[in-house]
């Protein structure tokens, strides 16, 4: 898949090819466990009681804030510019390509460099800037391995997750020929160290530097960057010029309450306390300071936002991107993230995608789920993802979008149901034809009309009698 190109409407023909690409199970397979099993130990650490009343705290905190989400940007702007800073509203994605290209062509910038920033993602920057001339360098090692790739993000905040060591490996033998082609290669520390030094050369180069944020602050006019690797803080205090990306909703009031987020943000996302770097950044380069950029923007976006305010969608605008949703869904850790199409996968995906492309171009993903629920259960900001991905697959409906057979399927449940005394019928004779099918064994290897899900898994055969009767029994 070539960078930001929408596939979501061929999410299960993607999910096919994933399911069959080894290398892509292997990497999922090693990576299913680990934040799943680390979320969990920083939970129990912490204390559940005092986690989960954090997680209310959170909640609240940004339905508040998307309550008053107009007063608290302008608070902002204000703040940025008393410290003299520029802020730039960008309506579109498209917006946001020319602001970034006109501050980098009064910078005379010949390269960029980037910090993690999905928001750039969403825009498409690193394309755009490299057709006006800009060469554009990810400094974020699981960034860097995909951009040598040529890929998209598979994740949030793990980009390169679906990378095997051995392809990583192989990226860097062709990418950095002007090194010795015998190094040893053959361990992790060989390619960190490798990455290290190759990306290290590149921060003295670039003019300007693009990050994203974590958390806008009204109160002070901070932008605050949650990383695990020292290049987010080098990409913003080396260039001359250092630019925030972000979307409008990332606003929180005071540094008290960007405190409380991130309380719950790293131990969500990757089971730390807190993350290695945790930066705060606020205008330009002031006389007493030692380093810093001569020039701070930051690049609001809503790209479609706005329109989630009032509606019930709104509640995806909590999210603060830790993945935890991510990690947990069974869907993602069976097909990975580019099976999605898009920037955003998972659970959150499913509900963004749609609410940011339309549900025309994102309607197969709230369709991507099995709902269990794990998503709602892990979510810091308390999103319900189950219902807004059946609001999404409601509009699906109502636009005609849903396949054929789906709506035939429910236009055939929905006329036995208007006939209760029939439907009683129908089930019972399903539930006894099933019976005989896994009479023996307990399981049914193929189910007529289901060989979508029987293919590929075995269905419990049915015990004892329907739930109506059994209800009908009691009652």
């Amino acid at each position: 898949m070539s960078l930001h190109e929408s596939t979501t409407p061929q999410f299960k023909a993607n999910s096919r090819n994933a399911l069959a690409d080894e290398n892509l199970q292997s990497a999922l397979r090693g990576a299913r466990n680990g934040f799943v099993g680390k979320r969990a130990i920083a939970r129990a650490k912490m204390g559940e009681d005092e986690f989960d009343a954090l997680r209310d705290r959170g909640r609240d905190l940004k339905n508040h804030v998307l309550a008053n989400l107009g007063d608290y940007l302008e608070a902002y702007e204000a703040q940025v510019i008393a410290s003299g800073g520029h802020v730039h509203w960008a309506e579109t994605a498209e917006d946001a390509q020319r602001i970034v290209l006109d501050i980098c062509r009064k910078a005379d910038a010949k390269t960029v460099n980037k910090g993690k920033t999905m928001i750039s993602e969403e825009c498409g920057i690193n394309d755009y800037l490299a057709e006006n001339g800009i060469k554009p360098v990810e400094t974020d090692l699981g960034e860097y391995i995909i951009q040598l790739r040529d890929e998209a993000p598979s994740h949030i905040i793990a980009p390169a997750v679906h990378v095997t060591v051995p392809q990583v490996r192989e990226e860097f033998l062709k990418a950095h020929q002007h090194l010795d082609p015998d190094r040893d290669l053959s361990g992790l520390d060989t390619l960190l160290t490798e990455a290290r030094g190759v990306l290290r050369e590149k921060y003295f180069e670039a003019e300007v530097g693009i990050t994203g944020a974590n958390m806008l602050i009204a109160e002070t006019g901070q932008s605050i960057i949650v990383t695990n690797e020292g290049n987010g803080d080098l990409s913003q205090s080396l260039p001359k010029v250092h630019i925030v990306m972000a979307s409008i909703e990332k606003i929180v009031p005071t540094l008290e309450d960007a405190g409380t987020v991130l309380r719950i943000l790293a131990r969500s996302a990757t089971g730390q306390d807190m993350s290695v770097y945790t930066t705060f950044s606020a205008g330009p380069r002031r006389t007493v300071d030692p380093d810093g950029p001569e020039e701070y923007h930051v690049v609001l976006l809503d790209n479609g936002r706005s329109n989630m305010l009032g509606t019930e969608f709104q509640e995806m605008l909590r999210c603060i991107r830790c993945g935890a949703c991510i990690n947990h869904c069974p869907v993602y850790q069976t097909v990975g993230g580019h099976a999605y199409g898009w920037v955003y996968p998972g659970p959150m995906g499913s509900v963004l995608t749609p609410s940011l492309i339309g549900v025309e171009e994102g309607g197969q993903l709230p369709n991507a789920s099995t709902f269990c629920g794990r998503c709602e259960d892990v979510c810091p900001m308390r999103i319900p993802l189950p219902k807004m991905m059946r609001h999404w697959r409601e509009r699906e409906f109502e636009k005609n979008l849903t396949p054929t057979a789906t709506r035939w399927g429910l236009g055939v449940w929905a006329w036995f149901a208007k006939r209760p005394a029939l439907y009683r019928l129908a089930t019972r004779t399903g539930m006894a034809g099933m019976r005989i099918l896994g009479r023996g064994r307990g399981r049914l290897h193929k189910v007529p009309l289901a060989s979508g899900w029987t293919d590929m898994r075995d269905m419990p055969a049915p015990q004892g009698d329907t739930f109506m009767a059994q209800w009908k029994a009691k009652r």
